[in-house]
């Protein structure tokens, strides 16, 4: 086994040592999780049920401990970590009440009775990023434990320390230690071996578009079921008709967010030429006024980038002879800061059609609704988006139009753990999250009963 260092971005000192494991200890723990699976279907839906309130309450008495770990290893600001933390807990309790609703169906049959059951996969494999650790590991976790699965989590090398600390919550709260393991570790053996262990049943991804393909390619020999949610370039499109104080003032909250470390990132502004001009006036002071620095104080609304090898990619969309219209401001000194900056490039771009993930926003021009439409499905990414308009039939004809899977109206709101989230085309597969998310850790057995007539 090897082991990798883990670093605080805003301050470029080790956190802590975090041993890799390799591919006998990936064997061992699917083999163990194979096992308390068996165990934890073979309970009453109650207990499951109860099993994650309790997993829930246990996270919830550890929010200040959870938030302050991601503070640390990814450089999120404590209030949006607090958040971040909470919405686990959330999550868990949510789908806690899964269990004892997990209906099948009674089906209308000649000669008999049909019945359908909802039987567990077995044990699932998830695969998170470094963007948002904790909170998008329990998108998975959570409808899989509450559907009678067990589950093997990797959490991404840069920032393991909130899912390694959610592992030991679980055990806390009272769950079977085999149940639900974190197994930290490089993505070439660890998550490599969740896609070709044959008792692993399904993957669930989330991560660049690139490593996306290779997960689903890899499933296909085994026919496994894959849940793939993978990059964006998000369009956030303003109409003449809107609220253009209110589009702007918000506009930097829907792309800087997270240091622009955001699948769901509106990252391409599309503007109605008529009122252009009036919208960039109005958003250079709302980008000047993000207020960028150390993630452990109350004020700060965004953080550092996660790494050096991450600043270096996202600078190389910025080099000396951009087109930046005005940028914000970030600390000097130790960090991986990178100001919020706003680009007015050709709609050929490069930072225009590829995914930058970073604090970096394209801001072009469009003539009518026809060509808004036109210009935001004009890449292969469809994750989300925002329309502004006061025009609620317009709203409706292009949320219609718009290729994306979770779109706004009026708002940069993208993710809620009620509703269904998920992207088009190259934006992924599959859906996370609402009411039906544990229907995609099962699989549907029917049963027919014969009945012999009097």
């Amino acid at each position: 086994m090897s082991a990798t260092q883990v670093i605080n971005p805003a301050t470029e000192e080790v956190l802590r040592t975090v041993e890799l494991l390799d591919e006998a200890a990936v064997d061992d723990a699917v083999a163990r999780a194979v096992a308390a699976q068996r165990r934890w279907a073979r309970l009453a839906p109650a207990e499951r049920a109860a099993g994650l309130r309790a997993f829930a309450a246990t996270v919830d008495a550890h929010i200040g401990e959870l938030a302050a770990l991601e503070v640390a290893n990814s450089g999120h600001p404590v209030a949006q970590a607090e958040w971040e933390a909470g919405h686990v807990r959330d999550v868990l309790t949510y789908y806690a009440a899964s269990p004892e609703r997990l209906s099948g169906k009674q089906i209308p049959v000649a000669g008999g009775l049909d019945v359908t059951f909802h039987e567990p996969l077995g044990v699932i494999g998830v695969i998170t990023p470094w963007n948002f650790p904790m909170t998008i590991a329990a998108w998975g976790f959570a409808p899989a434990l509450a559907a009678g699965n067990a589950v093997l989590l990797k959490p991404a090398e840069w920032t393991p320390l909130t899912s390694i600390r959610l592992g030991q919550l679980a055990v806390e709260a009272g769950l079977d230690p085999d149940l639900f393991q974190v197994l930290p570790g490089a993505g070439a053996v660890v998550g490599e071996r969740f896609v070709t262990h044959p008792d692993v049943r399904k993957v669930v991804f989330t991560g660049s578009t690139r490593v996306g393909t290779r997960v689903m390619a890899g499933a296909a020999a085994q026919v496994k079921r894959v849940t793939l949610e993978l990059g964006g370039k998000s369009a956030n499109i303003v109409f003449d008709d809107c609220d253009l104080e209110r589009a702007a003032a918000t506009a930097p909250y829907g792309v800087f967010d997270n240091a622009g470390q955001d699948c769901c990132a509106r990252s391409r502004i599309l503007v109605q030429r008529t009122v252009y001009d009036r919208f960039m006036e109005l958003l250079e002071p709302a980008v000047k006024g993000v207020v960028v620095g150390d993630p452990t104080a109350r004020d700060t609304e965004m953080g550092p980038l996660v790494s050096k090898p991450h600043w270096e990619s996202v600078a190389a969309y910025v080099p000396d002879d951009a087109p930046v219209a005005f940028r914000g401001s970030a600390p000097t000194g130790p960090g991986y800061w990178f100001a919020p900056t706003v680009l007015t490039p050709g709609r050929t771009d490069r930072a225009v059609t590829e995914e930058i993930f970073g604090p970096v926003v394209a801001v072009l021009p469009f003539e009518d609704e026809a060509d808004a439409v036109a210009l935001a499905n004009a890449t292969s990414y469809g994750l989300s988006g925002s329309i502004w308009t006061d025009n609620v039939s317009r709203a409706l004809r292009v949320s219609r139009a718009v290729e994306a899977g979770n779109l706004s109206v009026n708002s940069h709101s993208s993710v809620r753990y009620t509703t269904p989230f998920g992207g088009f085309k190259q934006s992924g597969l599959g859906r996370e999250l609402g009411p039906d998310a544990p229907l995609s850790f099962t699989e549907t057995k029917n049963v027919f009963f014969a009945v012999e007539e009097l």
